[in-house]
């Protein structure tokens, strides 16, 4: 599901589609001088890519390239389109080539796990579709991060210096961008003299990613480009190649290559699975895990100066995305303010709680610019209003600054130092890393001291990792062998009940190990755990025979096995009885990610096979999506694999504890298509009641693609009485731009958040917490959704109140006084009905309630009307609101159904 750590690790190479196109080489250019390493050859040593982006800077391009001294071809990017060797070409130069497309950059995979090496420079592929960012990423060990504001002074590394880029030539003053390396074997060669010395040149074995736009007066000199470029291509050269094949006919010196792959159908499986451990290799770049195929970064982020042009479509979202901040601004300030009314009357009979109160907060509080809330929002509204005609002017990089910095302004004047957050689930996934980091009970309570104090209520605690148990178990053939002297679950329960918090075991479900967990542990990548090592009959396959599919880096268990089925369910029983857990959270509960119409499918492991041709009389392996009808059922049995182990485990956990929690980490995907390449049909366990909660893992980088992917599910109808906690995943995610996703989950009506992970907490974002929605010593501790659901209806309709009494005795919103009266009479009715449910619940109040709550939201609409018209975003905040309360009597009503 998730990547554990900070880095996307390279592994065995990917390929996600195949390609046979011939690389056409156009322009072939020889300089007169050579570089030294390379002076006995007469053949290019360096391709360089031209592209619509670096067109307009190829005079100073080529400029530097010919007084390099370096033998070289040019190419163009439309021509790349299968994997190339580029004849004795072994270095490819992508100088400030901001798109590329899949094609292009399976292409380039190809070509570097046949030893070929990359130097790119700039915003590479930062316009590019997020799958292709992804595969960069591994590709390069690294991306660009985002523009500098101002020229630098580049310096060397001081971690970890590389003799080969120690020259004083090298340094000096850049205007650039940091560069973020990603996996264990990125290094940062060179950085910026900025806080916190952020990298600004980050190589791999195979790769060098230059943080500014070479060849460009404005970015560098052109004494340091070309020192930098001579420096990583004599780097690259040192590492031999593997043999090239040529293609008859083509030019000695540009040659090009085609794809060897086949499409035949897939031969018989013929499985190899590693029994013992064996020491590491090196491997080579790999294509994303699934979910990170599925998260995006935002498009603004790319230098600000660019002037990529900016349709139509994208100028409105721009504009629209702006009038959304304002608002989540405004409505974060109200339920601020709201909060502090409420806070004063709780600590009026205290004194010394409101000195605490005041002391706390004092030191939380961020340093906040000069200008005001109002004078911000005033400003960010002329800016949305203004930027259409910046567009239509083809001003399109003064459009993307004033965008930026009027959004990044905006983040600046949340009120982050006060307490907003409503009764909600707050969840963090506490993963494996921080569990071992931890060591042992004293560190591990440091940790859940950060959590509790911050207002994490519900903590998803690793349990079972890559087929380890974090625990010694009588069922698993092994505990994690990072765990020593002493039990992290059992120590994890206590901590967590101790401070009024959930503890849910978090478990991989059909994930059976994991290549970089193997590294961890100094085992073999392909070694697939101990529970495949010791039952290779319960592995499943790809269409090809791979238990890992190309490009990812876990080995998955066949759901069709029943032996299989029934070690699971006896592991997860174990750990629900013999520990005091409240829930179990499944992850994994999926196929591999697979893209069928390119060839590549999982599932066909011995027991599917089987109970497939005895059920229709075919191999599942030699049928094709073309054969639509039989593909149709070969999706519908694995399909139904998943879903029935679902019900199976729900069955088990009410069976040994009704009181406790089944919640799922699930794709967001559209359903169609995520049943085709998931076998993941979550709604289909909401509906039959076998889940109690759905954490979508809508991981993205800005909010509005958050809110693209989170919000048809929070409103959808087809979920029954489950609660939706949609995933926030806080890696290389600024804090404030954290917090604008958090408040955008509160003025939706969603129950909560989750947050990944604990190890990306940093001290600047617990302090938001703290302050936002902490624990305060004159408060009672609010109750829990997942385990009070009345309790929480009413918690969260009184602060509905108390906003719509603060806005009707501040003029802030207009209601025609002939309504007033039935309005503030109709909000004591419902408050009485749910006062009442949460006292003594009882079928008879349940029904009192909802009927009340229904009357009040259809006459809302009545008394909003007015107010709807200017300010249709916090209208639509509260009837949000009240949804999100009508799905907790619903989830509640579940709840007391399963304990009567």
């Amino acid at each position: 599901m998730k990547n554990q750590g900070t880095a996307i690790k390279v592994t065995k190479k990917a390929r996600f589609f195949i390609f046979s196109f011939n690389f056409l080489i156009v322009n072939c250019l020889t300089s007169f001088n050579i570089l030294a390493v390379r002076a006995a050859s007469e053949e290019p040593v360096l391709s360089v890519v031209q592209s619509t982006e670096n067109r307009q800077q190829w005079t100073g391009i080529t400029k530097r390239l010919q007084a390099i001294g370096v033998n070289y071809c040019v190419i163009p990017l439309s021509a790349v389109r299968s994997s190339g060797d580029w004849g004795d070409r072994r270095v490819l130069f992508l100088p400030n080539v901001e798109t590329l497309t899949p094609a292009q950059a399976i292409a380039l995979e190809s070509w570097v796990s046949k030893g070929g090496k990359i130097i790119a420079s700039g915003p590479v592929g930062s316009l590019s579709a997020p799958g292709v960012r992804q595969l960069l990423r591994s590709l390069l060990g690294s991306y660009w991060g985002f523009g500098l504001d101002e020229t630098q002074q580049l310096k060397p590394a001081k971690t970890q210096p590389q003799r080969w880029a120690n020259q004083t030539e090298l340094f000096g003053q850049v205007r650039g961008g940091v560069v973020i390396p990603e996996g264990g074997t990125s290094q940062a060669t060179a950085v910026w003299n900025a806080p916190d010395n952020p990298a600004a040149v980050v190589t791999t074995e195979w790769s060098t990613l230059l943080g500014w736009r070479w060849g460009t007066d404005a970015a560098s000199t052109f004494e340091l480009d070309n020192a930098w470029l001579k420096a990583a291509i004599n780097h690259h050269l040192t590492a031999p190649s593997p043999g090239q094949q040529k293609i008859a006919g083509a030019d000695s010196k540009c040659s090009t290559t085609i794809a060897t792959a086949s499409l035949n159908s897939p031969s018989p499986i013929t499985p190899v699975i590693p029994q013992a451990p064996l020491v590491p290799r090196t491997s080579r770049p790999s294509s994303p895990e699934a979910i990170d195929q599925l998260e995006q970064t935002v498009r603004w982020n790319v230098e600000p100066n660019s002037n990529q042009p900016i349709d139509e479509k994208e100028a409105i979202a721009l504009q629209q995305e702006l009038e959304n901040l304002i608002s989540r601004v405004e409505s974060a300030h109200l339920a601020a303010s709201v909060h502090a009314a409420n806070l004063d009357e709780a600590i009026a009979s205290n004194p010394q709680s409101l000195k605490e109160e005041e002391t706390r907060v004092a030191s939380t509080r961020p340093g906040f610019a000069s200008q005001s809330k109002e004078q911000a929002i005033t400003q960010a509204r002329l800016v949305a209003k203004n930027i259409p005609q910046l567009i239509a002017n083809k001003n399109y990089a003064l459009a993307r600054q004033q965008w930026l910095a009027t959004r990044t302004n905006l983040w600046k004047h949340f009120p982050t130092n006060r307490r907003l957050a409503p009764a909600e689930i707050r969840a963090v996934w506490l993963d494996r890393g921080t569990i071992v980091r931890a060591g042992g009970e004293k560190k591990l309570a440091e940790v859940f001291d950060r959590l509790a104090q911050s207002g994490i209520n519900t903590v998803f605690f690793e349990t079972l990792n890559a087929s380890y148990p974090i625990y010694p178990s009588k069922v698993a053939p092994q505990q994690n062998p990072l765990i020593r002297g002493w039990n992290p679950l059992a120590v994890a329960v206590k901590l967590a009940h101790e401070r009024d918090m959930e503890l849910h075991a978090w478990v991989w479900t059909f994930a059976a190990g994991n290549q970089r967990h193997n590294q961890v542990i100094n085992v073999h990548p392909d070694y697939p755990g101990p529970v495949l090592a010791a039952h290779p009959n319960w592995a499943n396959y790809d269409n090809k025979g791979n238990t890992i599919p190309p490009g990812q880096t876990k080995p998955f268990f066949d759901p069709a096995n029943p032996e299989l089925r029934q070690y699971l369910l006896k592991l997860f029983a174990e750990i629900v009885s013999e520990y005091q857990v409240d829930g179990l959270q499944l992850d994994y509960i999926r196929y591999p990610f697979q893209d069928p119409l390119a060839g590549r499918s999982y599932g066909y492991g011995q027991a599917a096979r089987a109970q497939f041709q005895k059920l229709t009389g075919v191999d599942p392996l030699t049928i094709s999506p073309t054969q639509v009808e039989l593909w149709q059922k070969w999706t519908e049995f694995r399909t139904q694999q998943v879903d029935s182990f679902v019900a199976e485990v729900s069955q088990m956990m009410r069976q040994k504890r009704e009181d406790l929690i089944l919640s799922v980490a699930v794709f967001p995907l559209p359903e169609r298509e995520r049943i085709q390449k998931l076998q993941q049909h979550w709604e289909v366990w909401a509906r039959r009641g076998d889940i109690d909660v759905i954490v979508p893992m809508t991981y993205a980088q800005d909010t509005a693609r958050f809110q693209r992917l989170a919000q048809p599910w929070i409103a959808s109808s087809q979920l029954g009485s489950t609660l939706l906690v949609p995933g926030i995943r806080l890696l290389s995610l600024p804090n404030l731009a954290a917090f604008d996703q958090l408040q955008l989950i509160r003025d939706l009506p969603a129950s909560g958040y989750a947050l990944f992970a604990a190890e990306n907490f940093n001290n600047d974002l617990l302090k938001i917490f703290n302050s936002t929605q902490g624990k305060v010593p004159s408060i009672p501790d609010e109750p829990i959704p997942l385990r009070q659901p009345f309790e929480t209806a009413v918690v969260r309709y009184g602060l509905l109140k108390r906003e719509w009494q603060y806005v009707l005795q501040n003029e802030l919103v207009q209601i025609p006084a002939i309504k007033v009266a039935d309005f503030n009479n109709q909000i004591e009715v419902v408050e009485k009905a749910l006062n009442q449910l949460a006292a003594a619940p009882s079928p008879a109040k349940l029904l009192t309630a909802k009927a009340s709550l229904t009357r009040f939201q259809s006459q809302f609409r009545i008394w909003m009307r007015d107010a709807a018209t200017n300010n249709p975003y916090q209208v639509k905040v509260w009837e949000n609101r009240l949804a999100t309360i009508e799905r907790l009597l619903r989830y509640g009503e579940r709840r007391s159904q399963l304990r009567q």
